[in-house]
């Protein structure tokens, strides 16, 4: 089966929303949609800019060659735990399951149906395995020891977010069975990698997923960008996820910038159970701030979207091509969510392969 939903649904009925708040976002709140223009998608917030060839020169010339660090340093400081899957089989009475596979890769259970965010399990983010960006930390587990799943979001195809070798590897495993959930733009790649059941959707399409239980499955905007080869800058769109259970519901960041349209995607969905926002990949600012955030902004994220609990991601696994330090992203956002007097558990790392409910 494959869906393309051409038209969003605007208003949602919630049953954490009065209904003043209902009106207000009906009536005071326009939501910012994708500017499309010559076949290409465009970022429509002045917060965001293209970086010139010359700026990526700078950049690059400014970065130190970093090694991995040491296995033994990191069996310390980033330790993978090995997780017992099984527990996926027994969805928990209240609460979302999390568990970090690492970079934006996650698998997450909301009221009985589970999803899966972004899969990486290559050892390079590259269209090829010789060269590109190395993983410093392995997945917890393998594609073929996953539980069951229902969903795959997936927020864009840059190669750490979109990797052709675990597409095809899961759609060898569970096939039909499997929903990917996908921007516009991406879902004929999907079908030429042989995926069946692709729903492709613009910012704030909805689609219902029935499972367990039932489940919204909302496409929300993010500041960022696509590209896989060099003549196909932004013919893709990106996004972030909503997926909003019966009683439960989850944020998936994906990969942006900072821009004002958390606060949108807060008013009409919030009060997120469990949130996943990008931490890592920020300095130098000057250059990554229009795509990637820092812990600063990802708290300012968290305070926007209305999340109760957040899990930072998009840190800790692969050799990226940002300066800061590997553990600089997470020994920040302990500082950030105390500066902005935050409880301490509010906004939070985790090991690889931990399990937890939030």
């Amino acid at each position: 089966m494959k869906v393309h939903v051409e038209m969003a649904t605007t208003e949602t009925d919630r049953p954490d929303l009065d209904s003043s708040r209902t009106q207000s976002v009906s009536e005071q709140m326009e939501l910012t949609k994708p500017l499309f223009e010559n076949g290409r998608y465009k970022n429509p917030w002045d917060t965001w800019r293209f970086n010139s060839f010359w700026n990526f020169i700078k950049f690059a010339r400014g970065r130190e060659n970093k090694e991995d660090p040491q296995t033994e340093e990191l069996d310390r400081t980033l330790p993978i735990i090995k997780p017992n899957l099984e527990e996926f089989s027994n969805p928990p009475s209240t609460g979302v399951r999390y568990m970090w596979i690492g970079h934006a890769s996650s698998l997450v259970q909301v009221d009985g149906v589970t999803i899966l965010t972004d899969p990486i399990f290559s050892s390079r983010c590259s269209p090829v395995q010789f060269m590109g960006p190395k993983r410093y930390r392995d997945p917890p587990c393998t594609i073929e020891e996953l539980p069951h799943i229902d969903i795959v979001v997936v927020s864009h195809n840059h190669y750490d977010h979109l990797d052709r070798y675990s597409v095809e590897a899961l759609n060898r495993k569970y096939g039909k069975n499997l929903r990917w959930y996908v921007p516009v733009g991406i879902g004929k790649w999907m079908s030429d990698r042989g995926c069946e059941n692709v729903v492709e959707l613009s910012w704030w399409d909805e689609n219902i997923f029935t499972g367990r239980s039932e489940v919204k499955v909302v496409c929300t905007p993010c500041q960022h960008w696509c590209k896989r080869t060099l003549t196909d800058t932004n013919k893709a769109l990106w996004a972030s996820w909503a997926v909003i259970g019966p009683k439960h519901s989850f944020y998936f960041g994906g990969d942006t910038g900072y821009c004002e349209v958390f606060k949108q995607i807060g008013w009409k969905y919030g009060n997120f159970t469990l949130a996943a926002i990008p931490i890592g990949c920020f300095k130098p600012s000057w250059f990554l701030s229009p795509q990637h955030v820092g812990p600063q902004e990802a708290v300012q994220i968290h305070r926007d979207i209305r999340a109760v609990k957040s899990v930072g991601i998009h840190w800790g696994t692969f050799n990226m091509m940002a300066y800061e330090h590997y553990l600089e992203p997470q020994e920040t956002l302990v500082e950030e969510v105390s500066k902005a007097g935050l409880k301490p558990d509010d906004f939070v790392t985790v090991k690889h392969g931990e399990i937890c409910i939030f």
